[in-house]
């Protein structure tokens, strides 16, 4: 039977790049987007690790929030916004440098996750009173929602998924990158700048989300296209699918919303405390801050943790755990490292079973499978600090 909802799939700006390149393309967040690509997975997984890919992320969620009353040039505007954006969030927006991007998370009134997102405040003097945020793809619409209704009068949203943003990630990312953007080889972990090529501007941050030194760049759609195909003509560079991105964060002990993230879970029982700082944890004034500061307190019911089948077979979402036959807990991410060769798995347990080395069972088609509970990451973090 024919999928109709491929008729309401949106495509991003880099879908003949993806087409020219014999993309396997599927729906995914509201767009048809690649999962894979000729090579296959494990090989895509592989060559980011060692040379550099280049993932379109154009379908998640970059915006820009300026004040309602307009752009100023004094240190005072971003205090004003960030001071805003922190009724939502429990990060600390206000301390961000010049050209520094947070992770942090929108907090429902019980101090659940609704989403996770990375708030850049600009580093261009004539840029303050604005923070670049991206959110996910899948939750842009209601994020937004909430951006305009809790800031309603406030604050300016202007939406930026009309145009590319694309990741490149692994170990030759700079040396590739910076043939086009010479100043992208000084950003650091979590910095962010506006760069021109050819009178085009483009906001280049060094991050990603594959445990691997990358950078993620957002322009205009016709100059991003250009540039991504650039790019591709590079011989360190291929495209790289959804498949081996979701591998490249497993191994890397990254959340997915909607899998490892929800809207019952808080950012303690996530294992991301540390998106909290000193700041607000002192002032306490973020939704949920009673419940938060409870288990920071006593301690979490449950805890994500990495999981290592001790046999070949992966245990996917929604496979139950179990000690000594009774069930403490629930498979969220699970697959197959290419870079370990081997399965590899996040999940919730009850936190006296949290500790890494506790043996567990996985109940995998009807039969209890060897594992135990390991640390996170599975393999170190390569950013550059």
């Amino acid at each position: 039977m024919a999928d109709t909802n491929t008729e309401t799939l949106r495509r991003t700006a880099l879908h003949p790049l993806h087409v020219e390149y014999g993309a396997k393309l599927v729906p995914f967040a509201g767009y048809e987007m690649p999962v894979q690509f000729p090579d296959g997975v494990k090989a895509e997984h592989l060559w980011t690790r060692s040379e550099a890919g280049l993932f379109d992320v154009s379908h998640m969620g970059p915006s820009f929030l300026t004040l309602a009353s307009g752009m100023r040039r004094d240190p005072a505007a971003h205090e004003e916004i960030a001071a805003l954006i922190e009724t939502l969030v429990p990060s600390d927006i206000k301390g961000l440098k010049p050209g520094q991007a947070r992770l942090t998370v929108l907090l429902n009134a019980e101090g659940g996750i609704l989403d996770d997102l990375i708030i850049t405040r600009p580093y261009e003097e004539d840029r303050q009173g604005e923070l670049y945020i991206v959110v996910n793809g899948a939750m842009k619409d209601q994020d937004w929602g909430i951006l305009d209704s809790a800031l309603a009068g406030k604050v300016v949203l202007t939406r930026a998924d009309d145009g590319v943003l694309f990741a490149l990630q692994g170990p030759k990312a700079e040396k590739v990158l910076s043939a086009y953007f010479p100043d992208c080889a000084a950003l650091k972990f979590m910095e962010c700048r506006r760069l021109e090529l050819n009178g085009e501007t483009f906001v280049v941050s060094r991050c990603g989300y594959t445990g691997e030194d990358g950078f993620e760049v957002w322009g205009r759609a016709a100059a991003g296209t250009e540039l991504a195909g650039l790019l591709l003509d590079d011989p360190c560079v291929r495209p790289i699918g959804l498949g081996a991105r979701d591998s490249l964060r497993l191994e890397a002990g990254l959340c997915l919303y909607g899998h490892d993230l929800a809207p019952d879970i808080s950012p303690v029982e996530a294992d991301l405390a540390w998106v909290i700082q000193k700041r607000r944890r002192e002032a306490g004034d973020f939704p949920g801050a009673a419940r938060i500061f409870r288990e920071l307190k006593d301690g979490p019911a449950r805890k994500r943790v990495g999981i290592r089948p001790l046999e070949r077979a992966p245990a996917r979402e929604g496979t139950e755990i179990f000690v000594g036959g009774e069930a403490v807990g629930v498979v969220t991410s699970g697959g197959f490292g290419p870079s370990i060769d081997a399965p590899v798995t996040m999940g919730y347990v009850a936190a006296a079973h949290a500790v890494p080395g506790t043996k567990i069972d996985l109940m995998v088609r009807g039969k209890a499978r060897p594992a135990e509970i390991a640390s996170l990451p599975f393999i170190p973090a390569r950013y550059k600090r």
